[in-house]
């Protein structure tokens, strides 16, 4: 008897091999093709549920789908909130807001916060540490400066090409409005990217720092702080200390602001997405 393949099911080895590629197969799925961008934002989406791409591919076509309608001043810090170093300050004051904010490049200015004369890495600070004899000045890069109407697609080119990760955006009126990093640029595309302040929430979300101050992720348990530092903060309507901050002032507290509450002074370190994402807390002494 004729030897025989064993077959204890469908012959799914024997369906042929999709060779498509995503392009192609996108291609094919939205064939003659959309007629404008919220059209073809729909194809993604019935793309995802043919299980042609996955959900995160979906997301990130829809980000450089939709940064090609947007600008500078549409990802950008806004002036009020920028972190700018004075050319004039002494060393300590320098590192002092240099560790704080935990940013890796900074603005300076020279006399008024819009006289931007150049660009501090953070790491090129600590040089004056070993040689004192340098001049700030000598460590500065040269600063970038965009329109505020420039679209994200050229300014993401422009970053790659010259290898720059700032600039600054200056208004109609020549003013500066504000600052964009690439980072900025990216998140439109593929979301909020982690950076230096992130932690998952399994790694905690109370942290003891070295001058005795703490260091408190926003989504933090208003319970879980009244038992950690024995204070009585309300409770009753909120669950996290970020959302209690923000009712106590009206709004999204940003980068740098401080505010006393219960014998505990907060100092927002990072603010993201719309939430104070990290504070700095530190007990009053009574």
């Amino acid at each position: 008897m004729p030897d025989s393949p064993p077959s204890s099911g469908p012959q799914r080895g024997l369906r042929p091999l999709d060779k498509r590629g995503l392009l192609q197969k996108l291609a094919e799925l939205i064939h003659p093709g959309p007629d404008s961008k919220d059209e073809l934002i729909e194809s993604l989406a019935d793309a995802e549920g043919n299980d042609i791409i996955d959900a995160e591919s979906r997301a990130m076509l829809e980000g450089v789908i939709r940064m090609a309608d947007m600008s500078a001043g549409d990802a950008m810090v806004a002036a009020p909130r920028m972190d700018v170093l004075d050319i004039n300050a002494p060393y300590p004051e320098l590192l002092h807001q240099v560790i704080d904010t935990a940013h890796s490049r900074f603005p300076v200015f020279e006399g008024e916060r819009e006289n931007i004369i150049g660009i501090l890495l953070a790491k090129d600070l600590l040089k004056l540490q070993r040689a004192p004899e340098l001049s700030l000045r000598a460590l500065l890069r040269p600063a970038i400066f965009i329109p505020e109407n420039k679209g994200l697609n050229d300014l993401l080119r422009e970053f790659r090409s010259k290898r720059n990760h700032l600039a600054i955006v200056i208004d109609e009126f020549g003013r500066v409005a504000g600052l964009i990093t690439i980072e900025d640029v990216l998140e439109e595309i593929v979301g909020e990217i982690e950076d230096e302040f992130d932690t998952a929430h399994d790694d905690g979300d109370i942290f003891a720092l070295a001058d005795g101050s703490w260091r408190v992720r926003g989504d933090t348990p208003i319970e879980r702080i009244n038992e950690s530092f024995g204070v009585a903060l309300p409770e009753e309507g909120f669950t996290t200390i970020g959302g209690l901050m923000a009712h106590r002032t009206g709004h999204v507290p940003t980068r740098g602001e401080v505010h006393q509450l219960a014998g505990l002074r907060f100092v927002v370190l990072h603010s993201k997405g719309g939430a104070v994402k990290w504070f700095k807390l530190t007990p009053v002494p009574t």
